[in-house]
């Protein structure tokens, strides 16, 4: 298992354009990629566009990506990228 955390620097927090972009990279993975916002007990399915709006997640607001299964260090590393470029 794989884990990244990442504190989002967006003002507008994780928003329906670089969530849709998150989820779409997600989605091709074999892993399942789960995602909680730190100090809320949800883990939601990151390849859920829906999930992942659901956390509601904030500028400044610390998240952890966990991958788990046969590509999780790709997976990983295009979560990494995906929110560096984007949040």
């Amino acid at each position: 298992m794989k884990e990244f955390k990442y504190v989002v620097k967006d003002e507008l927090g994780i928003h329906a354009r670089p969530a849709g972009i998150l989820v779409k990279e997600i989605a091709k993975a074999a892993s399942d990629v789960k995602l909680q916002k730190t100090g809320d007990d949800r883990v939601v399915n990151a390849k859920s566009i829906m999930a992942v709006m659901s956390l509601g997640v904030k500028q400044g607001n610390e998240v952890v990506f966990t991958a788990d299964g046969a590509d999780e260090d790709e997976v990983v590393a295009k979560i990494e990228k995906v929110m560096t470029e984007n949040l």
